[in-house]
């Protein structure tokens, strides 16, 4: 007898994750449905993961990019994303579009197929977003975003139409309320994450004119909390990894119903 062994019969989905980041494929693979397999390359470029050229039509995609791009080509997938809200939001309106092309030259002229579908997570929330009907949402930001990319994050998805209602910072705790934002990573931070604390603060600070909740930031745990967080608000609560595979699925032509992390995920 066989045994599944994952093999990704349905769709392979490559996505490209912070090198330091456990939480982007622990989130994954417990939404992963059958058959489909998720495959990561790691960046430790800064962010944004492409810098702008000169008149903001171009971009020079970082190292890790490119070398990852060219290991994806050969591993016949379905669908790749750039997994890293900050990317998307420092960018800014365009920059996913100009990358998404960027990479999909990549992928094309060495892959062994040529038909990969690429995202960002930028696009992969735009599009969760308007398919979950939310114009006016609640925006949820990492303790390790500092007030700048907090300001880039409004600002992206003001200038693609939606009007959040505000937006929550999360707080770390007593333990580590008195570190830098950009210092909680290196103090192991990242690991040390807890979702029952997140749950409590979204649930008093949602503004009864949201009509859905965004968490944003790929390292951000939260998924385990998004069905009940729906269940406590009574509206739609996505977060970025949910969303970028639920899009990732969507772009592989993959129909699955995956219950138990919110209604986006469900058929």
């Amino acid at each position: 007898m066989l045994q599944n062994d994952n093999w990704g019969d349905r769709a392979r989905v490559g996505m490209f994750i912070v090198g330091s980041e456990a939480v982007p494929e622990a989130e994954w693979w417990a939404m992963l449905p059958p058959n489909v397999s998720l495959h990561a390359a790691r960046i430790t470029a800064p962010a944004p993961w492409a810098d702008w050229r000169e008149g903001r039509v171009e971009v020079d995609l970082a190292d890790d990019l490119v070398r990852g791009g060219q290991q994806f080509a050969a591993m016949r997938l379905s669908a790749v994303v750039v997994g890293h809200s900050s990317s998307s939001f420092i960018g800014g309106k365009g920059w996913d579009e100009v990358v998404v092309d960027s990479l999909a030259a990549i992928l094309g002229a060495s892959s062994l197929k040529g038909d990969v579908k690429v995202t960002t997570n930028g696009l992969d929330t735009l599009a969760a977003l308007r398919a979950s009907g939310v114009r006016r949402p609640f925006l949820v930001f990492p303790a390790w975003f500092n007030d700048k990319i907090i300001a880039a994050g409004i600002r992206y998805y003001e200038d693609h139409g939606f009007e959040p209602s505000g937006h929550l910072s999360y707080d770390p705790g007593a333990d580590w309320r008195d570190l830098p934002p950009g210092d909680l990573y290196g103090h192991g931070f990242g690991i040390e994450q807890e979702v029952q604390s997140l749950y409590a603060q979204i649930k008093v600070s949602c503004p009864t004119l949201a009509d859905g909740v965004l968490i944003a930031g790929t390292g951000f745990r939260c998924v385990a909390i998004l069905e009940a967080l729906e269940q406590a608000l009574e509206r739609p609560v996505l977060s970025a990894n949910q969303a970028s595979l639920w899009h990732c699925l969507q772009l592989a032509g993959v129909e699955a119903d995956v219950a138990g992390y919110g209604r986006l995920l469900r058929k």
